[in-house]
């Protein structure tokens, strides 16, 4: 018998430093577990830690057993990984690719752990490492494999060719339609030939937003009528390209300036030269006519609100501001509202067109002090500039302006987020935001409590209320309705249906209202929730829950739902998740640490819902983003914060002057900056209004320009990310979007979510696409503008539409 042969120098080497890696990686994981047992959490983590450090011990003492005992160990991980998380992928992926990796190592020096020995060792363990190399591979490669949150059911929307009669014309409003459909009944570009899409054109702004953190960032979604396509830049200026060729025909250099929130989504477009139609509906005003005086510019004209709060008309064939509206073109928006330092109140959604009224809102910075200006809404003569109303939800009978030395009643719920009209009825529909300090609610009036967070109905021609639905009570979370809702017919029984207000929320819910009444369509349950800690604070004992319709990203978070790269850090997530207070979606603000999933950023946000109004259903992305949060007892001697993104909306202690507290918050990610909660962070789904269930839903965006720690993967891993921006729905069976944290213009087929075709922009994009026929060529066109996405530092000027190839 031949003696066993002895390990080398270089053997024992191996051995010994493989096996401290394994005894230091246990020994960190069974800390971490203990941190963990003691917060309640899963024991897992200890008794896997321990059972490493032994395995690591033994290897480097070249026992056997090392390598027995790290095997029982990585088969008890792959049990506890599936109960713990079911046959998801990326739960699994970050369960058991490190520790399988591990394994292969552990697998391929057995030979020489036998050999320590004295023994022979047969080839059963190479065999072992090839199954569980294959086995990571296979792993590795799914990284790049799209994993659907909700796998297709094969009832997505069909095919229905465009009956010419009804093909668009013109993307004449902000959302297409003053409904916010956000669909185009075209058909040139379909699933068939959208692969083919070329860049057939660029321009360039010349106004690039750079941003310091406070919200400096191209969020458009163009206009075009006829052989004009209308873009505002960051901000506000003003600018008609061609619409076959980009070519610049006129450009008005409006250079608003803010200190932040510099953007501009969108326009509107209105034509005098056109006959106008009264609404149809009973008991609706009529629209007051409107008219150029002969020889006058602006017969067609374009309307923009300004990050520094005014409203500017030009016209739409010449740029010239239009004369004889307001003072040279311009009306000052501060008109009423007192005292408005800079970056306290800015308009950054486009006014809305409803008939002859020009309707305005406005964005009041959040959780800067008590004492702010108010969230007037105001509708102004589309000719002339006049105001005809004002709804001041402190003061909603009185239509008329303040008289002198008065303002509009301070700190009241503003509109900041477009809106939409519905011109049978005459009736504007107004997504509402809270009053100023967003999660303090002691001072806050019955009319606060009645307006915020809410969907407002108002006649367009008087300004009058018609209905005001609540979609939370006395909102702690900021989940103001931050989108324009889209106005459908929504299917109900006996194939009847009844023209209808859809809308999504920060809170990932869906409500679908009556557009006559603003009853709930579908069902909306007040769930009992729990209180904080805030003396005096009204904490309202019940929230609702739209359950009647899919519920987006809005799950009740367990520890098991935690997640990263690494067990590593998942380990301190769960930690940080056992740590804070959570008790579900409308989890109240306290002194104590606190989690508000989703959080004020979304769920859905201002890129608004798109529709296939043809097949009956609405597509919506979102952004999965959990916020931490806590309320610090203070005297309140700091200045109040400065109206910027980075601390009013955003992250980091701000100190809400006027009340008895500073908040401390911000997101809530791994060590590795990655969203504590597993996989997607951002996703597009289809839901049918019919069945009112999800039809699919994909993730979206990959961490190609982004990862952890902000260094970039340079990696098509599509993990979907958060997404802000807004969607395009067409009739040729697509859905587009370029809101995504990678530098991409995507199509989906409609009917299953599959990503059909992509292309790389410069940077990446925030804007919306919008899409239109040529009526001079005949070509269907694909514009998106790309100033940069959210977490970059890359900015750009683009303006870029596509097109199909022109036929030999």
């Amino acid at each position: 018998m031949k003696p066993v042969q002895r390990p080398s120098g270089a053997s024992t080497f191996i051995l010994i430093g493989l096996g401290v890696i394994i005894a230091l990686l246990g020994l960190a994981l069974a800390a971490g577990g203990i941190r963990l047992v003691s917060l309640g959490g899963s024991w897992y983590f200890l008794i896997g830690g321990l059972a490493m450090a032994i395995s690591g011990l033994l290897i480097a003492l070249r026992k056997p057993a090392g390598a027995w005992l790290f095997a029982a160990f990585l088969v008890a991980t792959a049990i506890w990984a599936v109960a713990d998380s079911g046959l998801v992928f990326w739960p699994l992926f970050s369960r058991l690719f490190m520790f399988s990796a591990i394994g292969v190592a552990v697998a391929l020096v057995y030979p020489l752990l036998a050999r320590s020995a004295g023994r022979e060792a047969g080839r059963g363990a190479y065999g072992i490492a090839g199954v569980l190399a294959v086995l990571v591979a296979i792993a590795a490669g799914n990284m790049f494999v799209a994993h659907p949150s909700v796998a297709p059911t094969g009832k997505g929307p069909g095919l229905t060719p465009v009956d010419p009669a009804h093909a668009q014309k013109d993307w004449a409003h902000y959302g297409n339609t003053e409904g916010g459909s956000r669909f185009a009944a075209l058909d040139q570009i379909n699933r068939s030939n959208v692969d083919k899409l070329k860049v057939a054109w660029t321009y360039h702004t010349g106004d690039v937003a750079l941003s310091d953190g406070n919200g400096a960032e191209d969020q458009l979604t163009p206009l075009q009528v006829g052989d004009k396509v209308f873009i505002c830049t960051p901000h506000n200026n003003l600018i008609a390209l061609d619409a076959d060729t980009g070519k610049e025909l006129w450009k008005n250099e409006i250079n608003a300036q803010s200190k932040v929130w510099q953007r501009c989504r969108g326009m509107a477009y209105f034509d005098a030269t056109r006959q106008i139609a009264q609404p149809t509906q009973p008991n609706s005003s009529p629209i007051i006519a409107a008219s150029v005086p002969a020889g006058a510019n602006c017969q067609r004209r374009l309307l923009t609100n300004t990050i520094d709060a005014r409203l500017i008309a030009v016209d739409a064939d010449t740029g010239e501001f239009c004369q004889g509206f307001g003072n040279n073109g311009q009306v000052d928006l501060k008109a009423g509202l007192g005292d408005v330092p800079d970056s306290y109140y800015q308009l950054s959604s486009a006014p809305l067109m409803a008939g002859t009224t020009v309707v305005v809102g406005g964005r009041v910075a959040d959780n800067v002090q008590t004492d702010m200006p108010g969230g007037v809404i105001r509708g102004f003569d589309v000719i002339t500039g006049a105001m005809r109303w004002a709804f001041d939800p402190g003061n909603p009978d009185d239509k008329q302006a303040p008289a002198d030395g008065k303002t509009y009643v301070r700190s009241t719920p503003n509109s900041w987020a477009p809106m939409s009209y519905d011109p049978a009825m005459n009736t504007v529909f107004l997504p509402m935001g809270s009053s100023s300090t967003d999660i303090y609610g002691v001072e806050r009036t019955k009319l606060d409590h009645t307006y915020g967070a809410s969907i407002l109905a108002v006649d367009a021609t008087t300004g009058a209320e018609k209905w005001v639905y609540q979609t939370v009570h006395n909102d702690l979370w900021d989940f103001d309705l931050p989108m324009q809702p889209s106005l459908v017919d929504f299917p109900v029984a006996d194939g009847k249906s009844v023209p209808a207000v859809v809308i999504g929320t920060k809170a990932g819910q869906i409500y679908v209202l009556d557009r006559a009444t603003g009853k709930p369509l579908t069902e909306v349950k007040d769930v009992p929730v729990k209180p904080g800690n805030i003396p005096d604070e009204p904490y309202s004992p019940t929230q609702p829950r739209s359950v009647g319709m899919p519920q987006i990203g809005a799950q009740t978070l367990t520890e098991s739902d935690m997640w990263g790269a690494t067990p590593y850090d998942q380990l301190l997530c769960r930690i940080d998740f056992k740590k804070m207070r959570y008790d579900g979606l409308y989890t109240a603000p306290g002194t104590d640490l606190s989690l508000s999933f989703p959080g004020s950023l979304g769920g859905m946000n201002w890129g608004s819902l798109s529709t296939d109004p043809v097949h009956g259903f609405i597509f919506v992305n979102d952004m999965r983003l959990g916020l931490w949060i806590q309320m610090i007892p203070s005297a309140n001697k700091g200045a109040a914060a400065g109206g910027g993104e980075a601390l009013n909306t955003g992250m980091g202690a701000v100190p809400l002057k006027g009340t008895p507290y500073a908040v401390n918050k911000n997101r809530f990610l791994s060590v590795a900056g990655i969203p504590c909660q597993a996989p997607p962070f951002g996703t597009l789904t289809a839901i049918d209004l019919k069945t009112r269930q999800v039809a699919w839903q994909v993730p979206v965006g990959t961490v190609e320009d982004t990862g952890p720690l902000g260094i970039r993967m340079h990696l098509p891993i599509p993990i979907g990310l958060p997404t802000l921006g807004g969607t395009l729905s067409t009739q040729g069976g697509l859905v587009f979007i370029a809101g995504t944290q990678d530098f991409y213009l995507r199509a989906y087929d409609s009917s299953n979510g599959e990503e059909i075709w992509k292309a790389r922009l410069p940077v990446g994009s925030q804007g919306g696409p919008m899409t239109y026929v040529s009526p001079k060529t005949g070509k269907q066109f694909i514009v998106i503008t790309a100033g940069g996405a959210r977490q970059s530092t890359d900015r750009g000027d683009y303006v870029m539409a596509y097109a199909l190839p022109d036929q030999p």
